[in-house]
């Protein structure tokens, strides 16, 4: 029998769910239907319903009850953001090392429709994106998600500074990250540009630009397909915080913690 505690016990699921998934790694990439982002939701929500201390919403106004399920969803969407934080670093080393070797030129000058990804941040994304579904990361996530209502069950939630000092903290680092991750082709693409600026110099009538293009890209790429192993070997280490990192943030956010 459906009762009033357990409809709003498998709202408050499906709206930090929801949140969740919008963010999600994998699932909230552009070529997943939001569809199936919802019906998730509503699947997620329904296995979770029974594992979760029933919502009493009695006594309380329209305008809380709105607050709460506001809140819910913001919930969600702080740890869909915190689950992606890594492939933020991703993207950034990929626009770095494609920066280096001349692989972004078409985005930068495209001035109609949108720029595409470039090529090594695309391969760096497909990259943690398998690591992650080989490794049952989504599946840790799912249980750290669960393990939130415990930690920070609802209503509880509280925006608090040190939470956003973590958060902060955390974008730091993973910029620090992809500069790492990139550091190996920028540096060999800065002892090829030292190289041709000094035969520029010897060698008036050479155009230099022209010149190391093809050798900053053979070269950049090589050294990018060379050091694939120790990026991913980097990845797993930061991918299997994420879901340590989501119960963090539920305890950070909670009053009661």
């Amino acid at each position: 029998m459906i009762t009033l505690e357990l409809l709003a016990t498998w709202t408050v699921i499906f709206l930090r769910a929801s949140g969740l998934l919008a963010l999600f790694p994998v699932f909230s990439s552009p070529g997943i239907p939001t569809r199936v982002r919802i019906s998730l939701g509503v699947l997620l929500a329904f296995l979770l319903c029974p594992l979760i201390p029933p919502v009493n919403w009695d006594g309380l106004s329209l305008w809380e009850v709105i607050g709460r399920m506001t809140m819910e969803v913001g919930i969600g969407l702080m740890f869909g953001f915190v689950t992606k934080l890594m492939f933020f670093a991703l993207e950034f080393a990929g626009l770095l090392i494609s920066t280096e070797i001349g692989l972004n030129i078409q985005a930068m000058f495209n001035p109609v429709g949108n720029p595409q990804s470039p090529v090594p941040a695309a391969i760096l994304t497909y990259l943690g994106s398998v690591i992650w579904l080989s490794l049952d990361l989504h599946h840790w996530l799912l249980v750290a998600f669960r393990e939130s209502y415990h930690v920070l069950p609802v209503g509880s939630a509280q925006l608090q500074e040190p939470m956003v000092r973590e958060v902060l903290s955390w974008i730091g680092v993973l910029f620090v990250t992809g500069l790492q991750m990139a550091a190996p082709v920028m540096a060999v693409c800065f002892l090829i540009s030292l190289v041709f600026s000094v035969l520029g110099r010897a060698v008036s009538q050479m155009n230099v630009f022209t010149e190391s293009f093809s050798v900053r890209l053979m070269v950049g790429l090589g050294f990018f397909g060379a050091g694939i192993q120790l990026l991913g070997q980097q990845i797993v280490n930061f991918l299997h915080r994420i879901p340590d990192d989501l119960i963090r943030i539920a305890r950070l956010l909670s009053t009661h913690a």
